[in-house]
């Protein structure tokens, strides 16, 4: 089975996203109002100096549940104006409902993201066959490829190996967003299908390549992006000794971004940066003076020190 995976061809299609994905911050302003222009800079700063090849925009990590409707278009298109010719923007347009995640991605892609990311829908707990019904729903809705988002732990149920095989039928399903943990199950998907996995938990990159991904969605990346393309084309050169000693130098980083919520202390290392983040909106918190402390700790582990 073979697709358009809508890529350029240096990507190849294999990679229809790239290969270094980070699930952006949305940056706030001091009153908690989205800031446009830092948004901009951020994403350019991620680009060109932290090695992306792509952004997800409106994820979870951007604080998806709790921006508009209206901030989420405007923030592609910022974004889209900013990086949108050296970078793919991904659209996160994934809900609980099928209809609105279809007003979403329609917007986004009036916007001019290049492609979408649909989680699973959450709480609900639909069963595979509303997964299959939402999902093949939302790819109908427009012309841009989809990066579908297994992510169990949050949604509360996973997409089966059935399911994703099923779906990988699907001219424009041209991706997984694999945070499942299950390597066993993503090597049969992989095996049966020609979809792009990309790992959804950046201290898995390197597992996950050895298996058939691609690369990474990141959320460490907004600091361990440029070395984190290092360990991909390492592996991918045969460097098995180097990308391995890659991983473990950014492996107290890849894991350290998540221990509270990844946003909270991605804002504050951006923060620490001089980088645009802002506050976090409630319910989420922002990071205390202990936490950052830590984040200082883990990025220097990682040979990424934060100025002080």
């Amino acid at each position: 089975m073979t697709h358009d995976h809508s890529a350029t061809s240096d990507r190849g299609p294999s990679r229809p996203f790239g290969r270094v994905i980070t699930a952006m911050v949305t940056p706030f302003t001091p009153d908690g109002a989205l800031d446009l222009d830092g948004a901009a800079r951020l994403a350019r700063h991620l680009v060109d100096e932290q090695a992306n090849d792509a952004l997800v925009l409106n994820g979870t990590t951007g604080e998806s549940p709790t921006t508009t409707d209206a901030e989420k278009e405007n923030l592609i298109r910022a974004v889209v104006e900013a990086v949108g010719d050296r970078a793919r923007i991904v659209a996160g347009v994934g809900t609980n409902d099928t209809r609105h995640t279809v007003e979403l991605a329609a917007q986004a892609e009036k916007a001019g993201a290049h492609g979408l990311l649909v989680v699973t829908p959450y709480y609900n707990k639909p069963p595979q066959a509303g997964l299959l019904r939402h999902f093949t729903t939302v790819a109908d809705a427009t012309g841009l490829p989809v990066m579908l988002y297994d992510i169990p732990h949050r949604s509360g149920v996973a997409i089966a190996t059935e399911t994703l095989v099923k779906l990988a039928e699907h001219g424009r399903i041209v991706a997984v967003k694999d945070a499942k943990g299950d390597l066993i199950a993503t090597s049969e998907v992989l095996a049966r299908s020609d979809l792009a996995f990309y790992s959804g938990e950046d201290a898995l990159t390197l597992p996950f390549l050895s298996i058939g991904a691609v690369g990474v969605v990141g959320t460490s990346t907004h600091f361990t992006g440029a070395a984190t393309k290092q360990m991909i084309e390492a592996f991918a050169a045969g460097d098995l000794a180097g990308a391995l000693a890659l991983h473990r130098r950014l492996l107290p980083l890849y894991t350290g971004i998540f221990r509270t919520q990844g946003t909270i202390l991605v804002k504050a290392g951006l923060a620490a940066q001089g980088l645009p983040a802002g506050p976090v909106r409630p319910p989420l918190v922002d990071a205390t003076g202990d936490e950052l402390a830590q984040l200082r700790a883990d990025c220097a582990a990682a040979g990424l020190p934060l100025p002080e």
